[in-house]
């Protein structure tokens, strides 16, 4: 019997580039070439006979034929893709794959995975690259770990940490006279910004019923761990996230300016599709990192005035 379907992997690149209207950001997500999309499509359109995209501006549009052909085709694109992954997790055991946001991974997660995995050792973790613009709806995916603060309705989020801002300065910016005492104090410090959240200083000053404009940032950094290095090498103050700089301040390397930490909107939130029920293993998941996040008391810190340093245990500058 002469078989009339195209190849799978033209499928997967037809309905990868149809749901993002690029071939660019296509070829980013099936990590291929855009040359690869481009050719895979046109051998599909060739096997079809009827053109399946039209160019408008940047973006490619599905045609009309090209729409029917789509909704005939995804659903059995994605059932492949389940019962592949199901088969996977039969063979190998339980897994849970995830795609967790650089910053908080590093910074917080993987310190405590080694507990997740004493709990559940029956449990193979899985991580999927980060994608800035993912849409959160890849069935190879269980659950991702983003900052946001509002998920549109198809997403399921559950907030996991992050919403507390806080000011952190070199320790020896708490010795002497002219130790950091008060907000307005602070701010006569170099201010340190964040990159992509240049409001975070304004937001903190503002909670502090300080209503003067922002000073200029003295340096900006792109991740949190530059802006944290930057504030240990003596250039300036900064506001953070309180969970990305836990270890920092638990070794001394940075120091709890003033215990003024900020309430904010966003943070990091463990996501899937609300349409899709979760896993055993994903609610495991859910449950320790809840638990990983809940509050807990972080001992204050001593300010060691002979070795220049700071000793967890004791101060004036408690971090809770």
């Amino acid at each position: 019997m002469r078989m009339h379907s195209p190849s799978l992997s033209e499928l997967h690149a037809f309905a990868a580039a149809a749901r993002l209207g690029s071939f660019s950001l296509a070829a980013q997500e099936l990590y291929v070439t855009q040359g690869g999309i481009s050719r895979a499509v046109a051998r599909l359109e060739e096997h079809l006979g009827f053109a399946l995209f039209e160019r408008q501006g940047r973006r490619n549009t599905l045609t009309a034929a090209g729409q029917t052909y789509l909704q005939a085709v995804e659903p059995a694109i994605t059932a492949i893709e389940a019962a592949s992954a199901a088969a996977r997790k039969r063979r190998h055991g339980p897994q849970l794959r995830l795609s967790v946001a650089p910053t908080i991974f590093s910074h917080w997660l993987i310190p405590r995975l080694p507990d997740f995995s004493a709990r559940h050792p029956g449990v193979m973790l899985s991580f999927a690259p980060y994608k800035r613009d993912d849409a959160l709806n890849a069935p190879e995916i269980d659950a991702w770990i983003r900052v946001g603060s509002r998920w549109p309705v198809d997403i399921h989020a559950d907030y996991v940490i992050g919403r507390d801002l806080i000011p952190i300065c070199h320790p020896r910016e708490l010795q002497g006279p002219q130790a950091i005492q008060t907000a307005q104090n602070l701010l006569t410090r170099p201010l340190l910004f964040h990159t992509n959240y240049p409001g975070n200083w304004a937001c903190w000053m503002q909670a502090q019923g300080i209503t003067e404009p922002c000073p200029p940032p003295a340096a900006d950094f792109e991740t949190v761990a530059l802006l944290t290095q930057a504030v240990a090498a003596g250039m300036g103050v900064a506001v953070v996230q309180r969970c990305l700089v836990e270890e920092d301040l638990a070794s001394g390397r940075v120091a709890l300016a003033l215990n003024a930490p900020v309430h904010i909107e966003r943070g990091y939130f463990l996501c899937r599709p609300a349409g899709r029920s979760p896993s055993t293993t994903l609610e495991q998941f859910r449950q320790w990192v809840l638990e990983q996040a809940a509050p807990r008391a972080i001992p204050p810190q001593k300010l060691d005035l002979a070795q220049n340093t700071l000793t967890p245990g004791f101060g004036k500058n408690p971090l809770t």
